[in-house]
């Protein structure tokens, strides 16, 4: 499908709760996720699961948790200085906030990074955790809860891993923070953060803001649904146009675009970091392989797609049509996506010249990855089907 890396959950060992985000021992591999079959111990089984998707174009990405470990890890017990605390003493477990309230997980233990009365020992541990993984073979970092860690700490961890691995790609899981927090986390030296694009409703001004407020800090990446949300298959009761509408904005819209397992298969059981299995893999009669794949070559072929790059949403005469404008900084490339906001009905998009959008003077062209134009009449009149986008691009000159 042309994706270039491949993103796996944490695999090391779990606590009691199982949860993969719950770790009580960073340096073994979870044996749920092993290979009973095979005569190869733990940390050879990784390297071959990361040499086989080297083979295949693919860079491997792991979570990286120091945010927080498994409340009933030893790490407690060995370093109790290096938790957050409850006014009674007890280890106090990690939360976030949520549509405003406060939700805690009781199998977590929150890390004092602020306070602890051996920082050193802390950032220490956690270094050697992340060289840990470079050695079974990832090249990259989802660093989770990413704003809920000083920026000092991650900016030092950062600068001191890339010292000797240059290449490292290390990206802010910065959901549920605000617009501010984001940026502050941003600057540690992350290359990817995460916006909040899945959630958008086509119309309200608040993603651009956010998008440029760190477009010119970082890179961020779109996704139509991830790990943590329901899917969007079953969320728009099998809505097809939806789910090509909704990867086609991800992937045009910033930088990075993601998306789970499963997705261009159109599943509907949402992932579980505890119960999920290979055994909950559907069967459906739904495959986006190849149009992800188109529309990941129109992104791959055009820079303006690649950056965060300055974008304007324009007002359009018909309310049902997404009207977005990019211009590539470092390039010459400008581009026009149309969008069909209705999922439902065919929407009309009209206009005398396209010249009151775009500032190039080269002609446009269409790369849409469905129903391409050949050639761009103007005046220009089109009915778009459901969920339906055009994209357009044109070069400064």
């Amino acid at each position: 499908m042309g994706f270039d890396w491949v993103f796996v959950n944490p695999i090391q060992q779990p606590g009691a709760s199982r949860s993969l985000y719950s770790i009580a021992d960073y340096f073994r591999i979870n044996t749920a996720l092993l290979d009973p079959q095979s005569a190869a111990p733990p940390e050879e089984q990784v390297r071959q699961m990361v040499a086989q998707a080297r083979a295949s174009g693919l860079k491997t990405m792991i979570d990286l948790v120091i945010n927080h470990s498994a409340i009933d890890s030893r790490l407690t017990s060995e370093h109790p200085e290096w938790f957050l605390r409850e006014p009674d003493g007890r280890v106090a477990n990690a939360f976030c906030q949520h549509n405003g309230e406060r939700v805690v997980w009781h199998d977590l233990a929150q890390f004092d990074h602020q306070h602890t009365r051996d920082p050193e020992g802390l950032y220490r541990y956690c270094l050697s955790v992340v060289e840990h993984l470079l050695a079974l073979g990832f090249e990259g970092f989802r660093c989770d809860a990413a704003y809920q860690v000083p920026r000092s700490f991650w900016h030092r961890l950062i600068q001191d891993i890339k010292g000797h691995h240059p290449h490292t790609c290390f990206v802010a899981e910065t959901l549920g923070c605000s617009a501010d927090q984001t940026r502050d986390t941003a600057c540690a030296g992350f290359d990817y953060v995460f916006n909040s694009s899945k959630w958008w409703n086509f119309q309200d001004w608040w993603l651009i803001e956010q998008y440029n407020l760190v477009r010119e800090t970082t890179r961020s990446i779109s996704f139509p649904e991830s790990h943590d949300t329901p899917r969007l298959y079953q969320e728009l009761n099998g809505n097809l146009a939806a789910l090509k509408q909704r990867y086609l904005f991800a992937a045009l819209f910033s930088a990075g675009v993601m998306m789970p397992m499963g997705f261009e298969f159109g599943f509907r059981k949402q992932l579980h970091v505890v119960h999920t299995t290979p055994a909950d893999w559907e069967k459906t009669d739904v495959d986006l392989s190849s149009y992800i794949a188109q529309v990941n070559a129109v992104k791959k072929s055009h820079a303006v797609f690649q950056e965060e790059s300055p974008t304007s949403i324009f007002p359009c005469q018909n309310p049902n049509i997404l009207l977005m404008w990019k211009a590539s900084s470092k390039h010459k490339d400008e581009a026009l996506v149309i969008l069909n906001k209705d999922l439902h009905q065919h929407q009309e998009f009209s206009t005398d010249h396209f010249r009151h959008f775009v500032q190039a003077g080269a002609p446009l062209r269409d790369y849409s990855p469905e129903y391409p134009l050949e050639y761009i009449h103007e005046p220009f009149h089109y009915a778009l089907r459901p969920g339906q986008g055009i994209v357009l691009v044109t070069s400064r000159t």
